[in-house]
C-alpha cells in the first residue's frame, strides 16, 4: 500500500488498520507493508497509527466484540513472533510490540498483539516474506517512482493499493504497477465475484484466476470441432493449413 503525501491521512490510517490487522493478518489480501512517500508522510502515519494499534481489542471471538482473535495455531503464533524478533535484530524500529500480550481468562490461547515496524528496508526478511500475522511494516521511499519500483520489484504480486488525491498519480500507478489486483483509495481491492480474483508473479499458480470468466474456463472442458460441408465440387489435395475459403 503506497501512501502519497497528499493522501487523506485519516482515511489511510483507518484503511491500513483494518486491512493490516483484520483477521489477525491471516488472510491473503492483508496489507503487511505501507510504503510512505516522504519522511513527513511516514512520521504522520506512524504517529496516528501507533495509539490505534495499541488500543486494539484482542480476545476470543465468542466473548465481547474483539477487533482481533487468536492466531490459528500455537506453532504459527510462535512463527510470527519469530519474524518480529528477526525484524528487531535486522535493525527495524519496533514502534508497537505485541509479543508480550496475555489475555485474561484465555492464557493458553494463541494470541499475539498488533505489531508495528518503522524504518523497514527491502533487504529485511519481514519485508521480503509473507508474515501472515498482525504485523505491519512501514517503508520510507523518497518519491513516487521509488515506491513503485519497490512494489514492482517484489516477487509477489497479489494485491496493492495507493492512497492519493492526485488522479494523475493514481492513473500512472494503475497502468505501471505489476500486480494482479489494484486499489485506488481502496485498501483491499477484491472485486465482485463476476470479476476475476488473483495475483501476478509468485502470487498465482497455474494459468487461470478464480471467479469471473476465468472461473468459467476452469470448470469448462474445451472442445474444438473443425468441419466443412463441400458443395459437391471435388477439390485437389491441399498441403497447407486449411482455411475457410
Amino acid at each position: 500500500m503506497i501512501i502519497m503525501p497528499d493522501a487523506d491521512m485519516d482515511q489511510a490510517v483507518d484503511a491500513l488498520l483494518g486491512a493490516g490487522y483484520g483477521s489477525a493478518g491471516e488472510r491473503c489480501m492483508a496489507i503487511s507493508v505501507a510504503v510512505c512517500v516522504g519522511d513527513a508522510t511516514a512520521d504522520a502515519l506512524v504517529a496516528q497509527l501507533k495509539p490505534m494499534v495499541q488500543a486494539l481489542r484482542i480476545g476470543p471471538g465468542c466473548q465481547g466484540d474483539p477487533d482481533m482473535g487468536p492466531l490459528v495455531t500455537g506453532a504459527h503464533r510462535d512463527k510470527v513472533r519469530g519474524y518480529v524478533d528477526e525484524g528487531v535484530a535486522e535493525g527495524a524500529t519496533l514502534v508497537v510490540d505485541g509479543r508480550g500480550l496475555e489475555v485474561a481468562g484465555a492464557e493458553k490461547g494463541f494470541f499475539l498483539g498488533g505489531c508495528l515496524f518503522d524504518h523497514v528496508t527491502a533487504t529485511m526478511k519481514i519485508y521480503r516474506e509473507e508474515i501472515f500475522g498482525p504485523v505491519v511494516c512501514v517503508v520510507r521511499a523518497p518519491d513516487f517512482d521509488a515506491a513503485l519500483t519497490l512494489v514492482n520489484g517484489h516477487e509477489y504480486g497479489n494485491g496493492t493499493a495507493i492512497f492519493t488525491r492526485d488522479g494523475d498519480a493514481a492513473r500512472q500507478f494503475a497502468h505501471q504497477v505489476q500486480v494482479g489486483m489494484v486499489g485506488i483509495n481502496v485498501p483491499i481491492p477484491v472485486p465482485m465475484a463476476f470479476h476475476s480474483f488473483g495475483g501476478w508473479k509468485r502470487s498465482l499458480f497455474g494459468p487461470l484466476h478464480m471467479h469471473g470468466p476465468d472461473g468459467v474456463r476452469f470448470y469448462t472442458r474445451l472442445k474444438t470441432v473443425t468441419a466443412r460441408w463441400p458443395t459437391g465440387v471435388r477439390a485437389q489435395a491441399e498441403f497447407t493449413m486449411p482455411t475457410m475459403k
